[in-house]
């Protein structure tokens, strides 16, 4: 019996089960941020390609 109420009342793996559900959260929250920012994100890479290819070429 002593060893159940152990069990219950142990709180050494309480901070990393934290740490783990903060890191869980901040996951989440960064898929849906590229989620709602694809159309930008997409417009700014294509932005920058066509603005590398429109560069004169400097060894020429």
């Amino acid at each position: 019996m002593e060893k159940l109420k152990a069990l219950i009342t142990e709180e050494q793996g309480q901070g990393m089960t934290e740490y783990g559900l903060v890191l869980g959260f901040i996951a989440v929250a960064a898929v849906a941020a590229l989620v709602v920012l694809r159309g930008e994100i997409v417009d700014m890479f294509n932005d920058a390609v066509t603005a590398i290819q429109g560069r004169p070429d400097p060894t020429e």
